[in-house]
């Protein structure tokens, strides 16, 4: 069963909500940054449903290049392209009677939209070479870490689905956001990496949590998640203490090199600077950190590659080169 650790009121009555709307049949669309569980209130959503004993499929539209994805959505026939052969049933097809999981479908291609349009409006999917439409009984999920309204304004989404999908809207606050959940699931990530490895800590220094307060948490709770289980391998005495967390700040340097007093400057806005620019300053400071390796500098960030080219390509663009 999906457990979500929280103690945050927004969090609460979020879960609340995604409880009773599991019951309806609506599409649902769960918002919010990379790393804020919109996967876990997904997989609540189906097993509070009438659907919790038929399967629940996730794909991440974002990790799939755009040529495959069609045949891993909507599957394909034997001999419809070079390599096809036998016949291949897509992601709807296997979710049938269940909730399909669309992971950050703002990714996916504005052709591929189309055909998911005709899914939602008539439960009806095409494979690749088929000759007829095969029915289909699929609750849609979608998750998304960008504002859809300015992808469609962009033309990058299509209005029509937008709607389709926002039927029922979760957004999700970030963990800075989350009074109080930085500690609660710091010492509950604590508890099964300590299990896994074999590991007995009593904790953590105050030191150490007085950090972990006071990090922004860009890659919000898979971040907190990395840095715990790193922290917990990596721990010499009793209790995890600031040097074991290791936390990349936006100067590219550990927390525990960084005085406390002096950490808020580090990591706060400064007059003047813009949001993309704050942006641009942490990727490129991650990047520096993980030595130019952008498989790791996505995991430290939260995102999948594919964004994290996207987003220096756009770096690019600009004339900025990394």
């Amino acid at each position: 069963m999906t457990e979500i650790i929280t103690a945050d009121r927004r969090m609460r009555e979020l879960i609340q909500l995604a409880t009773t709307v599991a019951q309806s049949k609506a599409t649902v669309l769960i918002q919010g940054e990379s790393g804020t569980g919109k996967e876990l209130v997904a997989a609540l959503i189906h097993e509070k449903s009438n659907r919790a004993g038929r399967p629940f499929v996730a794909i991440n539209c974002a990790a799939i290049p755009d040529n495959l994805l069609e045949s891993e959505l909507f599957g394909y026939e034997r001999g419809a392209f070079t390599g096809a052969v036998n016949s291949h049933a897509g992601k709807f097809e296997l979710a049938n009677g269940g909730t399909i999981l669309l992971d950050e479908v703002s990714e996916m291609d504005v052709r591929l939209q189309a055909k998911l349009l005709r899914v939602i409006q008539e439960g009806q999917v095409d494979r690749i070479g088929g000759k007829k439409p095969i029915h289909v009984d699929v609750r849609i999920v979608a998750t998304t870490n960008r504002n859809l309204t300015d992808a469609v304004r962009d033309g990058t989404f299509r209005e029509d689905l937008y709607y389709r999908l926002n039927v029922v809207n979760f957004s999700l606050p970030s963990l800075r956001e989350r009074t109080g959940d930085v500690r609660l699931l710091a010492s509950y990530f604590l508890q099964i990496y300590a299990r896994r490895n074999d590991r007995f800590l009593a904790g953590f220094t105050d030191e150490a949590l007085q950090i972990m307060d006071s990090h922004s948490w860009p890659g919000n709770i898979r971040e907190l998640e990395n840095v715990v289980e790193r922290s917990v391998i990596t721990a010499t005495g009793e209790r995890v203490s600031a040097r074991d967390l290791q936390i990349l700040t936006r100067a590219g340097t550990p927390s525990s090199t960084i005085d406390l007093a002096e950490a808020p400057s580090n990591t706060s806005w400064s007059p003047g600077q813009t949001l993309d620019e704050i942006e641009r300053r942490v990727i490129m400071d991650a990047l520096s950190y993980h030595k130019g390796n952008r498989t790791h500098t996505a995991r430290a960030l939260g995102i999948s590659i594919r964004t994290l080219r996207n987003k220096l390509a756009d770096f690019r663009k600009m004339g900025i080169y990394l």
